[in-house]
Parts: C-alpha cells; sequence; structure tokens
C-alpha cells in the first residue's frame, strides 16, 4: 500500500531558527501516525515561498493539501494529481481555497470556521477601544517626554455612541456581546440573517449598509472577502460615515479601498481606523497602504487577530483530524465542510 502523502504548504507554526522543522509537528504526528508522509512547501530567506515551482514539486502525488496563505490553483492541483482527496484551509477564511475551481474537479474543501472566535472578537474590541480612548498618542506623548492628558483629543463617552457591526456571524455576534457592553447602543447589518437576531445580542438590523455607516460611530467589519464585498468600504462608503467616527477592520484587507481611507483620513471624513488585515497581507508590499499606516490616527497590528497559544492548538490539532478522516475516508457530516463534490463525481 503507498504511503499517504500530506503536504502543509506553509506552516508558520513549524517554523525554529527561521527554517521549518519537521521535529515540530508533533501535534501532527500524533493525530496522523507514523505511518504518513508530511510535507512541508518550499522556504527561503525566512519566509515560505508560496508561488514558487519548488511548491509544485513538493505537492506531487499528494492525498491531501494544507494551505495556509497559498491560493488553490489549477497548477497545483494537477502538481498533486488524480489521487488527490481534499483540501483543507488552516484557518477561518476561505477566499483563498478557491471553491469554484473545488467544485469543478469535484474536490470537498474544509476549514476551521469557530477555532478562533474569542481571540478576533477580543482583538477587535481592543482595537476599538484603543482608539476611542485615544492610547496610542496618549503612549507616545508620554513615552516621549511630555505629560498631556489632552494628547490625541479629548474622547467622548462611550455609552452615549453607537458601535454598527457589519457581518452578523459567530465573531460579529461575540462582538456584539463583548464590546456591545461599552456602547449605549449596536447596530447590525448583515442582509443574509433575519431581523429578529440581532435583538438576542442587544442589537438592532438596520436594512442597508448606508443606514448603519450613517447612525454609527465606530463600525467594525465582520464579513467574508467575496465579489460582493470587495472593495466595500469604498470613498463613497466612507463618505457616509459620521464626522468623528471610527472603522476597526480584523477581518479581510480587501474589503477597505486604501486611498480612498486615506483620504478618508487626511480630510477628516473619520477620525481613526484600527486595521489587523491588508491587502497584500504585509502592508509594506503596497505602496498604497504607506500613507495609511503613517497617519496618526491610524492603530495597526500584523493580522495577529486570531492568535493565542490555545486558538493554534486548536486549530493545528482539529485540521490534523481532518486529514486523517479524509485518509480514512470518514468526511460525512464534518465541521467545516466548505466544499463537497456533486452526487457521482
Amino acid at each position: 500500500m503507498t504511503q499517504p502523502r500530506v503536504l502543509y504548504t506553509d506552516p508558520p507554526w513549524l517554523i525554529d531558527g527561521g527554517r521549518p522543522d519537521p521535529a515540530l509537528a508533533s501535534v501532527e504526528r500524533e493525530v496522523l501516525g507514523p505511518e504518513v508522509e508530511l510535507r512541508f512547501g518550499p522556504h527561503r530567506d525566512g519566509r515560505y515561498q508560496i508561488t514558487d515551482p519548488a511548491m509544485l514539486e513538493q505537492a506531487a502525488g499528494c492525498d491531501v493539501l494544507v494551505v495556509y496563505r497559498t491560493q488553490v490553483t489549477e497548477e497545483l492541483l494537477d502538481a498533486a494529481g488524480a489521487g488527490l482527496k481534499v483540501v483543507v484551509r488552516q484557518g477561518v477564511g476561505v477566499d483563498n481555497l478557491n471553491a469554484g475551481l473545488l467544485a469543478a474537479r469535484g474536490l470537498p474543501a474544509y476549514n476551521v470556521p469557530d477555532y478562533c472566535v474569542d481571540e478576533v472578537a477580543t482583538h477587535t474590541s481592543a482595537l476599538a477601544l484603543a482608539l476611542e480612548r485615544q492610547l496610542v498618542p496618549q503612549h507616545q506623548t508620554l513615552a516621549g517626554g511630555t505629560f498631556d492628558i489632552y494628547a490625541g483629543g479629548t474622547p467622548h463617552r462611550t455609552n452615549r455612541r453607537t458601535l454598527g457591526i457589519v457581518g452578523f456571524g459567530r465573531i460579529g455576534r461575540a462582538v456584539a456581546r463583548r464590546l456591545g457592553a461599552f456602547y449605549g447602543r449596536v447596530r447590525v447589518y448583515d442582509p443574509y440573517i433575519g431581523r429578529d437576531l440581532a435583538e438576542g445580542y442587544g442589537a438592532q438590523a438596520v436594512d442597508t449598509l448606508a443606514e448603519l455607516l450613517a447612525q454609527s460611530d465606530l463600525v467594525t467589519l465582520h464579513c467574508p472577502l467575496n465579489p460582493e464585498t470587495d472593495g466595500l468600504i469604498d470613498a463613497a462608503a466612507l463618505r457616509r460615515m459620521k464626522p468623528g467616527s471610527f472603522l476597526v477592520n480584523a477581518a479581510r484587507g480587501r474589503l477597505i479601498d486604501p486611498e480612498a481611507l486615506y483620504r478618508a483620513l487626511d480630510e477628516q471624513w473619520i477620525a481613526g481606523a484600527g486595521l489587523d488585515v491588508f491587502s497584500p497581507e504585509n502592508p509594506h508590499q503596497d505602496a498604497r497602504w504607506h500613507p495609511v499606516l503613517k497617519h496618526p490616527g491610524v492603530v495597526v497590528t500584523s493580522h495577529r487577530a486570531f492568535l493565542s497559544e490555545e486558538a493554534e492548538a486548536s486549530s493545528r490539532r482539529r485540521v490534523a483530524e481532518l486529514v486523517r478522516a479524509a485518509l480514512d475516508g470518514r468526511t460525512e457530516g464534518l465541521v467545516g465542510r466548505v466544499h463537497a463534490p456533486e452526487a457521482g463525481r
């Protein structure tokens, strides 16, 4: 019997001293067993090379592909070959899974949709409250040698302000419970939920994004990236926001137009932004983000809202269990199914 092969394309938690160390794959080994051949994507100069031709060589003959940041492409699937059973995303988002391509190939795909709800809701709340209380300019001013209680401006009472949540899935609901406790009103926009659902979380649903933007003092984004939401927060949307309001994004970078955001900040359409996500992932690789990063009204983090020791451990184990189930042919009813092949394929 041929030894099963699994390729982890770019798992950063298996990096030690700047290079992948297979010995760190203890969770994966425990779940998958010694009979499974574990492969890792190409790595050079401290980074995984997710578009390198060597990735295709590593994928050859694999039964399962586990992708993190790597984009699923025709070339990658062709390289794996006819024996490929399943593709698993080591994370919540599905935009790099290329669901349409997988559907056309009749390949099932899975993600881990709920492993970091606590972390992202907490991080979103931290960004929001840092903006509301102007923690960054306060820190910079005091650490720089000046004691000034007014550095960054005079805040407002949050219990007189309105929180607006765009997207009311698992994380949006957790944010309503946590961050909503600080605000006098919570508004929700999500065209795919019933209006009464928001009421159960102490919020009120509105009918349009424009309505939510016009009413909210702080807007936080929790929607997936798809053709409908790509560039959702553009210049027109930012113009609808209240003067003095804040925008927080810990969902997907492409939800926001960076040039429009900088203009909104520079011309004071809004007061500030808290950002954990960008497109490309590293904003230093796109000059459009540079003025945003330098703006004094912005708080930024390096796409780590999902991160904790517990979340990472859970994600690794749950993905390994999905892989083991796929190798054993036990995928019916598993949590996290993104796409199932059509009957008879």
